[in-house]
């Protein structure tokens, strides 16, 4: 191991991480910020100890099989791991860690302000009156829907999804889940949470819909044009988790017609394409990933990237290191 491993970085990151991480590692920068072309992947895997990519990287098998006898981690920024193979890093002895956990609160955050954005059409009467178009106070206009007293269904009651339904909890929602297994009764008793085996059987029954699951071949199209027909026509959706979850072509045109009362999107299916049937309509809140956007998120998602390579670098096991059968 040299005395300063060489770490490739895919993208920018904030001027206080990268200015540690030339200090304690031989660090090549990405100073453009442009998405490293697979071109640029391939150079990088060949001849680097750590790569430090994003989501915005594919590290797949194909990828893995031109990486050089030198790497042994990959460092991702940020908690998901969908974009990167890591049975495939595994066998060929290479290391993956993520940074879990410190994005909680801020996707909790902006969950929160996308459910009250759609059920009050915020951005909408935001629009109306940035256009001029603002002719004073009606008793019957723009009318959304209040939030206390309904209920929120969660699917996916980790880290992120637990946080959204203590804040939900705050506002006077009636707090109800899915998960692939049931939380301990402690955190049930908690949050007040009633749990549904059935996920069908949840969507028809809720008022609000927050999608906190990871992405895994599982979890493709869990929210499948079948299942988004079980929504109440009242029912509003929420996905700050990954875009692959939800069929938006279904949802699309549940919205167009009616038959879903709105949406806020954070994530979407082919990201950084939107699906051009989702724009334009009034009824759904588009945002550009913005879960984790917070400075303090951001600097904190950095800081567990050092510590895992540094950790690495020690010789010992870095504190996030991620198995394929955690997926």
């Amino acid at each position: 191991m040299p005395r300063k491993p060489k770490v490739i970085v895919t993208r920018k990151l904030p001027d206080s991480v990268e200015t540690r991480m030339r200090e304690l590692f031989d660090t090549e920068l990405n100073v453009t910020d442009a998405p490293m072309s697979r071109e640029a992947l391939i150079d990088a895997v060949g001849r680097c100890d750590v790569l430090a990519p994003t989501i915005t990287d594919e590290i797949d098998a194909a990828l893995l099989e031109k990486a050089g006898e030198r790497l042994k981690l990959i460092a991702n920024f940020g908690a998901g791991v969908d974009h990167i193979d890591v049975a495939a890093a595994t066998e060929r002895g290479i290391t993956v860690t993520n940074t879990p956990g410190v994005l909680t609160e801020d996707t909790a955050d902006l969950t929160m302000a996308l459910m009250m954005a759609v059920a009050r059409r915020i951005v909408e009467g935001a629009n109306v009156v940035q256009a001029g178009g603002f002719q004073g106070w009606a008793p019957t206009w723009m009318l959304g829907r209040r939030v206390t007293g309904k209920r929120l269904g969660i699917i996916g009651l980790g880290r992120i999804g637990s946080a959204v339904a203590r804040r939900a909890k705050a506002f006077g929602l009636q707090i109800h889940y899915h998960n692939r297994k049931r939380v301990s009764p402690r955190i049930e008793e908690e949050l007040e949470a009633t749990y549904w085996d059935s996920l069908d059987q949840m969507l028809a029954r809720m008022d609000i819909i927050s999608v906190h699951s990871p992405h895994t071949p599982a979890t493709y199209h869990l929210l499948s044009a079948r299942r988004l027909k079980l929504l109440q026509p009242h029912a509003i959706i929420i996905n700050t988790a990954r875009g692959e979850i939800i069929d938006e072509d279904a949802l699309a045109e549940l919205l167009r017609d009616g038959k879903v009362a709105g949406a806020g999107l954070d994530v979407f299916e082919f990201e950084p394409q939107v699906n051009p049937k989702l724009l334009n309509l009034p009824n759904a809140v588009l945002l550009p990933h913005l879960g984790s956007a917070t400075v303090e998120a951001r600097v904190d998602m950095g800081e567990k990237v050092i510590i895992n390579i540094k950790t690495w670098m020690d010789g010992h096991r870095p504190p996030d290191r991620v198995l394929p059968q955690m997926l």
